[in-house]
């Protein structure tokens, strides 16, 4: 009888995605349930996965502190009942807030708990939990805010990536140079409304293609405006096949959540990484500096952000084919190696090591 593995998720793309890819890489040596909050459930398909919906609420410092802090309880006690009930083995927790009640229960039945940290910050639930874990699964070993003291419980695997994105890489010949904007399906200011009259500027330059993920309310406007200015385009708000999409590009701007870097650096494309301004411990800006200082990517910091400077920046890129190439050779050198057998039999060998 197979063991059983709850993995706990939840939110965004950036904790749902690791999740189900580490069930795909343990559902046939394991059972596996995931569980998550009402926002992960969009990234979940209930064909595929066998959830369990627990709904933790934010720790706002706010007047109704008080009563999240008691939904949390009651979610522990239902926690408790739940991973009793279903004879779970081991908990892996992909980090985040609506980790709390699961992890806390965990510990107070005497469960393996592991742990993934993606990011080049560790994360403040994981930062409480690792006094309590048994494993701790990261991209690197020198993860800001991580205590020495915990040292013995790190381990490192290569990113954990959807197997789609280790397909055979298809080789187009092309006339035209490829910019993907990923920008998130929810959008963001600066990708949805100054990014693109960049990009026109450069086309009165550089025959180019867009390939644009926007927000679902702004796909029109923004397809339109490309083709009235006789840019060649996609747009499109998620699109599931979004690696045959990355496949095309030449160059790729984006966020830099830990996810997508990886996604796109295993794609080996070169990309300009805008971290998101406030994210966690500013744990994008950490995210995309890894990769620069491999010689991967360059980065922009939106606060100071200058139309005038990206457009130079922009052009810069597309005129030099031998700095494109250096910025490849770099992502081939940091993802030798990369095998989707690798990360599975490593990310076994931890779940099973004593």
């Amino acid at each position: 009888m197979k063991s059983k593995i709850l993995i706990s998720t939840g939110g965004s793309g950036g904790h749902v995605i690791p999740a189900t890819t580490i069930h795909d890489h343990l559902k046939d040596n394991y059972d596996i349930l995931i569980s998550s909050d009402l926002r992960g459930l969009k990234y979940l398909d209930s064909k595929l996965y066998n959830i369990k919906v627990i709904d933790t609420p934010k720790l706002n410092k706010t007047i109704l502190l008080p009563l999240s802090i008691l939904k949390v309880i009651l979610l522990t006690l239902k926690s408790l009942l739940f991973l009793k009930k279903q004879k779970i083995q081991i908990l892996i927790s992909t980090g985040g807030y609506m980790s709390l009640p699961l992890c806390i229960a965990a510990k107070i039945l005497n469960i393996k708990i592991y742990l993934l940290e993606p990011n080049m910050v560790i994360g403040r639930a994981n930062k409480f939990f690792l006094r309590f874990c048994k494993k701790i699964i990261c991209y690197s070993d020198n993860i800001i805010g991580f205590h020495d003291d915990f040292k013995s419980k790190l381990k490192i695997i290569n990113p954990l990536i959807r197997k789609k994105y280790y397909d055979e890489k298809l080789k187009e010949h092309k006339n035209k140079f490829t910019l993907l904007i990923i920008g998130g399906s929810q959008g963001a200011n600066i990708f949805d409304k100054i990014l693109h009259e960049s990009i026109i500027e450069i086309s009165k330059i550089k025959t180019l293609k867009v390939i644009h993920q926007t927000n679902k309310k702004n796909i029109d406007a923004l397809k339109n405006l490309y083709s009235e200015n006789m840019i060649d385009n996609i747009v499109f708000s998620f699109d599931q096949n979004l690696n045959l999409l990355i496949q095309q590009a030449d160059l790729c701007i984006t966020r830099a959540g830990a996810t997508s870097l990886a996604e796109i650096s295993l794609s080996k494309k070169p990309f300009i990484a805008i971290p998101l301004p406030g994210s966690m411990d500013n744990h994008q800006l950490e995210n995309a500096n890894y990769y620069k200082n491999k010689g991967c990517c360059w980065v922009v910091d939106q606060i100071n952000f200058d139309k005038k400077n990206f457009e130079e920046l922009l052009l810069n890129i597309i005129n030099n084919k031998d700095e494109i190439m250096v910025k490849i050779n770099n992502l081939e050198k940091l993802n030798y190696q990369n095998s989707w057998n690798n990360v599975n039999q490593n990310l076994l060998n931890i779940i099973n090591e004593n």
